[in-house]
């Protein structure tokens, strides 16, 4: 049985680990947090093929990093974070709630009151490390909508399973899924 998956973005390979997600579903364990080297390239890749914006907005955790470099490249002084609960500083937060595939339970991400006014009538692109169900996404489409902005794009490093299929998600590799053999 196959144990890894063998990635390359632009310049980088990284071997992944294949991790059971359920019973039936292997996937591979892709995690940006601490490689500046694949967050470095990938932002390096995708960043000039984005439409224009005035912010990006990620979730919560994995997806920060490469929001960050790509709006460093951007020249984007600041981008907005999607929490994943309410924070006691917050003010008149915006709730959404996902399941996602890798932690597979329902999941709460907040926006800021400050950040969503802040957010209101502009243009936003939605970043994050991997799109697999779409339900992150989906989830932060809602929020950005319930703020007023437009969003108008959605980038990834990697499009899992499905997500590769679709045609309104810029990224740059697809990750494929590993059902049970």
């Amino acid at each position: 049985m196959r144990n890894s998956y063998t990635l390359t973005i632009g310049n980088v390979t990284r071997e992944l680990p294949l991790v059971w997600v359920s019973e039936e579903l292997r996937i591979a364990s892709f995690v940006i947090l601490g490689d500046t080297e694949v967050v470095v390239e990938a932002a390096s890749l995708i960043s000039d093929k984005l439409p224009d914006a005035d912010f990006l907005v990620t979730a919560e955790a994995k997806g920060i990093p490469f929001a960050h470099e790509v709006a460093k490249l951007k020249g984007m002084p600041r981008y907005i974070v999607a929490r994943k609960s309410v924070k006691a500083y917050m003010d008149e937060p915006l709730v959404a709630n996902v399941t996602s595939i890798t932690t597979q339970k329902k999941q709460t991400l907040v926006l800021d009151g400050p950040d969503a006014a802040l957010i209101s009538g502009k243009r936003i692109i939605l970043i994050d490390d991997v799109i697999s169900t779409g339900d992150s996404l989906r989830a932060l489409e809602a929020l950005i909508t319930e703020a007023g902005a437009k969003v108008v794009g959605r980038a990834a490093m990697l499009a899992e399973g499905d997500a590769a299929e679709r045609d309104d998600i810029l990224y740059l590799e697809k990750l494929p899924l590993f059902p049970a053999e």
